[in-house]
């Protein structure tokens, strides 16, 4: 066993007596030792009840004869950093997730790991902690909350930010928006539509590395508890097959993932992990695979914020399983890939039929014959930008405007408040991406400012931020090379008319290739004054096109 390094007896006795001043047992160390990485805290949502998660696990650890040793990971709420400095600091904490939980575990010489996420970077941050350490590894996420409810109709996160947009143009009174506020998130859990949360906690199904239910089961219900027993039981028998994170993680197993990711219509923001994870996994993962998956893939799944159903109704209508099982009767899905399961993808979702066709369309009758992710490109993004195709108006998907241009989500912010945005325009937003933000701020404020005061089928806005999965419309996200790094977003002028069009997944400047080069040949990207932890990120992060990875 690997923990032999640090409780093998003699030569170890100095390990094993600090093991004893932990109050173990002769029965404990004789048993291999499992990290279970916990992202417990009280700031998060999403992490408040993972205590109850964790207990499970190490029963479930313990019951099939391991030793469980919980340490921590930490985790940001996107929702409550959203819109302020705060949201600088998201993003970066998926590399300070990786490197901790990295060091946590080969440090201690642990034998094999159960993670334990739930909100946005904590996932693919624990996700590419594993590929590193490469031991035996289940994920079981703390589950999605459930939907709010005000006047009769469903609501999550993305409804309190819409709804602040509508009383800033006077749709609704204080009164309606306390509502709003009291009412919205109504569970612990990850915020309830498909936003990335949820969505990676998904791909950890799609990847392999969480069992069956655990993107989709309600944080409250027992069922995760149940899970999580069973995640600690099964990682026992991934040791004793000495399967790890790589032999799952596969090359064919990320194409799993991107084909299921245009399924559900996930956040654009897995198109920042899925790279990330990949890279770690020695896996390469570009835009132009993605749109290739995206071109073959149908869109099953239309949850908020691009449509009304949630993931406790994903869950009842059959979950991950049923989406893969329907894919594969396309021939999209790679049936041979291992899980953690010990069995491949093909064993696990055979008969895994749909239960609800209202939530999960058959593939033969797609909310859309292509994915809800694309990729664009042109002249003001040479090397790619994001949108969210699913949630984006149908006579918005072919857009030509004037530009609007910011240099800071604040300033754009600002202009919206105060009614300075009219129909047709772009709305730029630049010097927000991995390098300019720093950190690469997302725009859930804008956008849903934009689509609270009723611009969202005539506006579009295009930064070379991101997105929250609770973002919906003409949303292009992404934009690389950004304004920092010199990309052409930083020469655009106010008034320049800009073309999208996601069909054909182009995104145009329109001024000759004359005048661009010329802007390009004068153009000094601005800089800001850094310090702490932001300014080592900015100077080794990569391009969102890249994943953001760190150099």
């Amino acid at each position: 066993m690997k923990s032999d390094l640090v409780k093998d007896k003699i030569r170890n006795a100095p390990h094993r007596a600090l093991f004893r001043a932990l109050g173990f047992t002769d029965e404990e160390l004789s048993r291999p030792l499992v990290g279970v990485v916990s992202s417990y805290n009280e700031i998060v949502p999403g992490h408040a009840h993972l205590d109850k998660i964790t207990e499970a696990v190490k029963l479930g650890v313990a019951m099939a004869g391991g030793t469980p040793v919980v340490f921590p990971a930490i985790a940001v709420c996107d929702g409550i950093a959203m819109g302020h400095e705060g949201m600088k600091y998201s993003l970066v904490t998926r590399d300070i997730i990786a490197d901790s939980t990295e060091a946590m575990a080969l440090a201690h010489g642990f034998d094999a790991l159960v993670m334990i996420p739930n909100c946005d970077k904590n996932v693919p941050g624990l996700l590419m902690a594993a590929a590193r350490v490469n031991i035996p590894t289940v994920f079981v996420s703390g589950g999605p909350m459930l939907a709010g409810c005000v006047d009769g109709e469903k609501t999550s996160l993305s409804s309190i930010f819409e709804a602040v947009g509508k009383y800033n143009a006077g749709k609704i009174d204080a009164e309606k928006l306390d509502e709003y506020e009291r009412c919205t998130c109504p569970t612990c859990g990850s915020c309830s539509g498909m936003y990335t949360a949820n969505s990676m906690n998904c791909l950890t199904e799609a990847l392999g590395m969480g069992l069956k239910g655990n993107g989709t089961i309600p944080a409250v219900y027992s069922a995760r508890i149940e899970l999580a027993k069973r995640a600690g039981m099964t990682v026992m028998k991934l040791l004793e097959k000495n399967i790890r994170p790589r032999d799952i993680m596969t090359e064919e197993a990320f194409s799993n993932a991107l084909t299921v990711d245009m399924a559900l219509g996930c956040s654009t923001n897995s198109m920042l992990h899925l790279p990330a994870i990949a890279h770690e996994c020695g896996v390469e993962i570009n835009l132009d695979i993605a749109n290739g998956i995206s071109a073959k893939t149908p869109n099953l799944c239309h949850l908020a914020p691009a449509g009304r159903t949630y993931m406790e109704q994903l869950d009842a209508a059959g979950g991950v399983y049923a989406v893969m099982h329907e894919l594969s009767k396309k021939g999209l899905i790679f049936g041979g890939c291992l899980t953690v399961t010990g069995k491949t993808v093909a064993e696990n979702v055979k008969n895994c039929e749909i239960l609800n066709r209202n939530v999960i369309r058959p593939v033969e009758d797609p909310f859309s014959k292509t994915g809800g992710i694309a990729v664009l490109k042109g002249n003001l993004a040479p090397d790619g930008a994001v949108v969210k195709r699913s949630a984006v108006a149908e006579n918005m998907l072919v857009h030509e405007g004037p530009a609007r241009v910011f240099d800071s989500e604040e300033e754009a912010q600002a202009a919206i408040n105060a009614g300075k945005i009219n129909p047709g325009d772009v709305v730029v937003i630049r010097y927000e991406g991995p390098k300019g933000g720093p950190g690469m701020r997302e725009m859930l404020n804008p956008t849903s400012a934009i689509m609270g005061m009723g611009l969202g089928d005539s506006v579009a806005l295009i930064t070379d931020g991101r997105f929250s999965g609770a973002t919906r419309g003409a949303c292009i996200g992404h934009v690389s090379p950004e304004a920092a790094g010199g990309g052409p977003i930083g020469v655009v002028k106010e008034g320049d008319i800009i073309s999208i069009n996601i069909p054909e997944n182009t995104l145009k400047l329109k001024i000759s290739d004359e005048e661009l080069a010329e802007r390009m040949k004068n153009f000094t990207p601005k800089t800001k004054p850094l310090s702490g932890y932001l300014k080592r990120y900015a100077a080794l992060v990569s391009s969102g096109a890249k994943g953001a990875v760190l150099n």
